[in-house]
């Protein structure tokens, strides 16, 4: 998620709320390699759940989340009050996570420690069977929002993980084990204080979310999401291709074909998508349409043209519109884009507001349709703007940019307000699927295409996701497979695919060299 627009105010109804004017302070710090990182998730169930307390034998709950929703405020806050302990105890995690020995971990904080272990089941999507010993009320021990941490490690990982914390004089308290079966057992010196559904107590947890939710945007989408995820299993992938070898090429520069990365006033996606066209062994050029409009670039010189996402011009009046209407109502671009599109050598790759923008080119499915035949790109379903990490499933087609990837299952980013694929004739629908140009489909958890929100972000019939043009040579796609082609980019992958030099979305970028190469 996170502030992708360029408006100060968003519409709740009839009513415009404008973000409040207001000092934001962001600490950065360096890391020395971004792939070795820990998330909340637990990853296997049967591990360990380790507790390290910073506040040893205090269980303070002036000004909790507790106090809160029992209308109090309280004596006594959470402090630091022993910055060595706390200074050991991060060079010992560090430590740790170097040798590859923490699975999972997460700080005990809002909601205190009960709230940090049920966050990471729910997240790992499991069970915990624990049990908690202390001196304080139950009350106390579980709700109390002093400084800790609790990490997940493998069982037989325990002994190595405990001496490096005894090095660290930093105490490691065994708070149980996690459980593929979806039930939280938790005990507190030695009686019952939660036994409970997994499930269920991640849907109470996410209740207030869902309630303002409904208020935002479309409540059916609300009711979809909270009954479709109730009880996921999660994605399953699916790459029928080795990646070995898959990474970054480096050839000689008369080997690198020049592809042009256009973005327009409002685009955000040109860094990323040179990124992935360098990686594949092209010579990336900024183009931008200031560029082509004044003529200081012309794009008989490139093989490739990429179309970046973003909010061109705000997305006023529509997405991609204003950027269309730049190429449309100006002769000489309108000349200069079609003459690129129809040379046989050329290939052209539109992603997100470049999708759009393909579209209302008339640049896919095929050239020559009517304005009010020609498919577009328009508001989701969700009445509102989507930003996720789902799963799509490449088809049979043409297109260039995906050979060899067909039947492929994995995770991709979408960032779009209008991504929902809407054809005003049927008929042409039908001769799109009958001639295969839908290169990609949004998939549920068991790699079926879907229209269910929100493993469908938009609402696409069939969970169509782009469009390609018979020839293969040009691809219009909502996902950004050029925010994903590295593992760090990705939001969730499987364990065995975390140290991979490269995801399989770059196959696409090489796919492209390939065929420049070959012609």
């Amino acid at each position: 998620g996170g502030k992708d627009s360029l408006s100060m105010a968003t519409m709740v109804g009839d009513e415009t709320v404008k973000s409040p004017r207001q000092l934001v302070i962001s600490a950065y710090a360096a890391m020395a390699d971004v792939r070795r990182v820990v998330t909340p998730d637990i990853k296997e169930p049967g591990s360990t759940l380790l507790f390290i307390d910073l506040a040893p034998g205090r269980n303070r709950l002036g000004g909790t989340a507790l106090a809160q929703t029992l209308g109090r405020l309280g004596n006594e806050v959470p402090d630091l009050e022993d910055p060595d302990l706390l200074r050991s105890a991060f060079g010992a995690v560090q430590e740790l996570i170097g040798d590859d020995l923490v699975l999972a971990g997460h700080d005990r904080s809002d909601g205190g420690l009960v709230t940090t272990v049920l966050e990471m089941a729910f997240a790992g999507n499991c069970g915990l069977d624990l049990e908690l010993e202390g001196g304080d009320p139950a009350l106390a021990a579980l709700f109390s929002e002093e400084l800790g941490l609790v990490l997940e490690c493998r069982a037989g990982d325990l002994d190595r993980v405990r001496g490096v914390l005894d090095r660290a004089s930093v105490e490691g308290v065994v708070l149980g084990r996690t459980t593929a079966e979806p039930q939280v057992r938790i005990r507190y010196n030695g009686e019952s204080v939660l036994d409970e559904d997994m499930r269920l107590l991640r849907q109470w947890w996410e209740e207030t979310s869902y309630r303002i939710e409904r208020l935002q945007m479309n409540a059916a989408c609300a009711d979809e999401e909270k009954e479709n995820i109730f009880d996921r299993p999660g994605p399953a992938y699916r790459v029928p291709f080795s990646l070995q070898g898959l990474g970054p090429r480096r050839p000689a520069r008369d080997d690198r074909p020049r592809v042009a990365i256009l973005r327009d006033e409002g685009s955000n996606s040109d860094r990323e998508m040179s990124s992935a066209f360098f990686a594949a062994g092209f010579e990336p050029w900024d183009v931008c349409m200031t560029d082509l409009l004044e003529g200081r670039v012309s794009l008989e010189q490139f093989r490739g043209l990429a179309a970046v996402g973003g909010f061109s011009y705000a997305d006023v009046p529509e997405s991609a519109k204003g950027w269309a209407a730049t190429i449309l109502f100006n002769d000489r671009l309108r000349g200069m884009f079609q003459e690129f599109y129809q040379r046989s050598d050329t290939f052209t790759l539109g992603i997100c507001n470049g999708c759009q923008l393909f579209g209302l080119l008339g640049w896919v499915p095929f050239t020559g349709i009517e304005p009010e035949r020609q498919p577009r790109f328009v508001r989701n379903t969700s009445g509102r703007f989507e930003s996720r990490w789902v799963t799509v499933r490449v088809l049979d087609n043409p297109a260039i940019m995906l050979r060899g990837m067909q039947e492929m299952v994995f995770g991709i980013h979408v960032d779009h307000g209008e991504g929902r694929l809407h054809f005003p004739d049927p008929a042409l629908r039908s001769r799109v699927e009958a001639e295969r140009l839908v290169p990609l489909v949004y998939v549920d958890d068991t790699g079926a295409a879907t229209e269910r929100y929100p493993f469908n972000p938009n609402g696409s019939a069939g969970g169509w996701a782009g469009l390609c043009s018979p020839d293969g040579r040009h691809l219009a796609m909502m996902p950004h497979p050029e925010r994903a082609f590295l593992p760090w980019q990705c939001h969730w992958l499987p364990t065995e695919m975390r140290l991979q030099e490269a995801t399989p979305w770059l196959r696409m970028f090489h796919n492209a060299w390939t065929w420049c190469m070959e012609g």
